[in-house]
Parts: C-alpha cells; sequence; structure tokens
C-alpha cells in the first residue's frame, strides 16, 4: 500500500478540496493531509485564520478519502510540511497544477526520495475558491482604492525582489460601489481589483491573471497603511493605522493611462524600485512624512527615467505617479492640511487614508 501525502492552508473547506483529496488518495491507499499551522497561514497567505485549526482537521478527517490529518509542524513556507512527511511516512507527494511553490517541494522529494506527482486542477460543479468565499460573507457593496507610495512592480510575480523589495500602499476614501465611482478610469488607484471584489470574485487571481500584480486588492481587502513582502503572492510584513496621513494626500488628474498589461514589459530599473520600497517602508515603522517623501521623490525619479512626463509641482513634500505610471493620477503628499487645500482645483481630488473598523 503506497502512502500519499498532501499539504494546503484549506482555510475554509470546499469542493475543491474536497475533489482534490479523491484525486490524491486514488494514487495509494493511504491518504495523510497535513494542515498548515495558523502561524504559517499568515506568512502565506498575510491574513488570521478564518476557523481554529482544530475545527479544519475535524472537518478534514470527516471525509471518506482522507485517513489521518495532521498540522504542519515548521514555520515556514514552502516546506511547513517537512518534518510532518517525514516523521510519518509517505511515499508520494501530490499537489495541484497550479501550485506556485512546486519547484521547492520537487526538490525536496527528489533529496528524500518520494514520488512528486501533480494533479490537474479540480473543477467541480461551481468553481469556487477561500478568497471567492470570504468575499461573498463579507458581502461588500462598497469598498477602498488605493494609492501606492513605493514599490509597484514588485508585486508582479516575475519582477518580485522577495529578498531586499517591498510595496508600500494605503487604502484610500471616497469608496467605491459598482453604481458609485467618484474617480476618473483607468487612473491607477486599483479600480479593476476593486470590481472584481465587488463582484464577489478572487482579486488577487483576477489580477494576476491578468498579467499585472497583486497589490491592488491585497490593500483594498486589508486596508489601512500596509508593507508586503515583495514576491509572487501578498504576504503582509506591517500595517499602522493611517491617521497620521490625514488631510495631507492630494490626488491630480493627468490623461487616461493605458492598461497596466501593456506595461509591463517595459525596461525599468528594479534595483532602484527595491531601494525606495525599502526607504518607504522604513519611513512608516517611524512614521516619518519626511522619509517617506524621500522615498516617493526616489520613485519619481525613476518615473522619470522610464519616459514619463513630469509632473506640475503643486509645493508638496513629494509627489509620484500612481500605479503603473505613464497617466492616470499622480499623488502629491504635503505636510500640513492648509498646503494641500491651497493647491487643490479642478483637477484635483482630495483623498483620505482608510482603515475599516473591526
Amino acid at each position: 500500500m503506497r502512502k500519499v501525502f498532501v499539504s494546503g492552508c484549506f482555510d475554509i473547506l470546499h469542493a475543491g478540496h474536497a475533489a482534490f483529496f479523491e484525486q490524491a488518495r486514488s494514487l495509494g491507499g493511504h491518504l495523510t493531509v497535513s494542515v498548515a499551522a495558523d502561524t504559517v497561514l499568515m506568512l502565506h497567505k498575510g491574513r488570521k485564520p478564518s476557523l481554529p485549526i482544530e475545527n479544519k482537521i475535524a472537518l478534514i478527517a470527516a471525509l471518506r478519502s482522507v485517513d489521518k490529518v495532521i498540522p504542519s509542524s515548521n514555520i515556514e513556507t514552502p516546506l511547513d510540511f517537512r518534518d510532518s512527511i517525514l516523521e510519518h511516512g509517505a511515499d508520494i507527494l501530490a499537489v495541484t497544477e497550479d501550485d506556485r511553490r512546486a519547484d521547492a517541494k520537487r526538490e525536496f522529494c527528489r533529496e528524500n526520495g518520494i514520488d512528486f506527482v501533480v494533479l490537474p486542477k479540480a473543477t467541480p460543479a461551481a468553481p469556487v475558491s477561500t478568497t471567492s468565499i470570504l468575499t461573498q460573507i463579507k458581502g461588500q457593496s462598497r469598498v477602498p482604492l488605493r494609492v501606492d507610495f513605493a514599490g509597484a512592480w514588485l508585486d508582479v510575480p516575475k519582477f518580485a525582489r522577495p529578498q531586499d523589495g517591498y510595496v508600500v500602499n494605503c487604502s484610500i476614501t471616497p469608496l467605491v460601489g459598482l453604481s458609485d465611482w467618484p474617480y476618473r478610469i483607468r487612473s491607477g488607484l486599483g479600480g479593476s481589483a476593486a470590481k472584481a471584489i465587488l463582484q464577489s470574485q478572487d482579486g488577487v487571481d483576477e489580477e494576476l491573471k491578468a498579467g499585472v500584480g497583486w497589490q491592488d486588492p491585497a490593500v483594498i481587502m486589508e486596508t489601512g497603511l500596509c508593507v508586503w513582502r515583495s514576491g509572487r503572492k501578498p504576504i503582509l510584513d506591517l500595517k499602522v493605522n493611517p491617521e497620521w496621513l490625514s488631510g495631507l494626500l492630494l490626488l491630480a488628474w493627468t490623461h487616461p493611462r493605458p492598461r497596466s498589461s501593456n506595461l509591463v514589459d517595459i525596461p525599468r530599473d528594479y534595483r532602484g524600485i527595491a531601494e525606495a520600497s525599502r526607504d518607504a517602508r522604513d519611513a512608516v515603522l517611524r512614521l516619518d512624512l519626511q522619509a517617506l517623501g524621500a522615498a516617493m521623490r526616489k520613485k519619481y525619479a525613476l518615473h522619470l527615467q522610464e519616459g514619463m512626463k513630469p509632473l506640475p509641482d503643486l509645493g508638496a513634500v513629494a509627489m509620484k505617479y500612481c500605479g503603473s505610471g505613464h497617466g492616470g493620477y499622480a499623488l502629491y503628499l504635503f505636510d500640513s492640511p492648509e498646503r494641500r487645500n491651497a493647491a487643490r482645483s479642478e483637477n484635483t481630488c482630495a483623498v483620505e487614508p482608510y482603515l475599516r473598523e473591526p
């Protein structure tokens, strides 16, 4: 009898998980499921667990295809199951074809004499994901958009710099709804991600499928002033209350921007982007307005190198294009509400940082 082993977060059990377990067990006569510990879920998904791990283990153990369920034993990704699989024994490690950490798992199996099997993605009658379930539960009819201070493009998987890069962004008001949209379109504020979330879709998956990054849906769903680790999926590094930026943010319209997917392969200085993102992270840690402005100015200099048009000087601490730039809104950071108000015009829009109430 060959023993099969699978691992995952399985945060909210759904039909796709059950179909995967059925497929995996068909490879042998015994299936062990490793469920990610709560700390691993925070590292991997950037969110708290939806259910206590004891509940998840009990639910999965009740499935006819599952013989044993164990919590992961290592606080790391992608091999949080490493000690468990070696302790309990397995002949086969099975993963789905969309497993983004398949290379590391394949190498682990090669080193330990375990067969590595990639299964086709199980598609139940009504496809669903944990994120889409959470979105439907929240039932959001209005969500924030976002401004980014540094790190744009480091959320695109092929440009990720997990060792030295971050994405620093903040959700903003006014909020938007499908029938109430107070911003211009093609603006660089994460509108496509917001629409996906409002339609109960998985915003991260939708953005990645479009060939762009995950920063928009990540901060729209999280809210607040956030620092994310650069990587293939959003991992929250730190989050602070953004009230210290109240009265200091202004958007200025330039012109409609191209779709981000059309700008992905333009040559740009990713080392410089990472440097500016580290500076912005340090500024957030210290709640230092001037340091945040300096990081924005570094990013704006890279915008100009990339061929974007110079922005008008409105007397702000710093300015930069939002998102991928080349049009859309530009973000201005001021050192007082009075200076921001003095810069307002028909072409600008005052916004405020947003943190969803618990």
